[in-house]
């Protein structure tokens, strides 16, 4: 889920991304190194602010 985040985020740094979702940075920082599993509501603000949707950010492809 790291890469993820941090390849969704491109040349955005932590603080503009938490800030646009109105969250911490450490909040976000957890999320993204797995110590924290953000809320529904959270997760879909992500993936929203991401223009994504939840599973593509937050679940592993059953796909190879």
């Amino acid at each position: 889920m790291r890469d993820k985040l941090i390849k969704l985020s491109g040349d955005k740094t932590l603080t503009e991304v938490a800030q646009g979702l109105e969250i911490t940075r450490q909040m976000l920082s957890a999320i993204e190194v797995g110590l924290r599993t953000p809320s529904l509501e959270l997760a879909r603000k992500i993936a929203i602010y991401y223009s994504t949707t939840i599973e593509d950010i937050f679940f592993e492809s059953e796909c190879n």
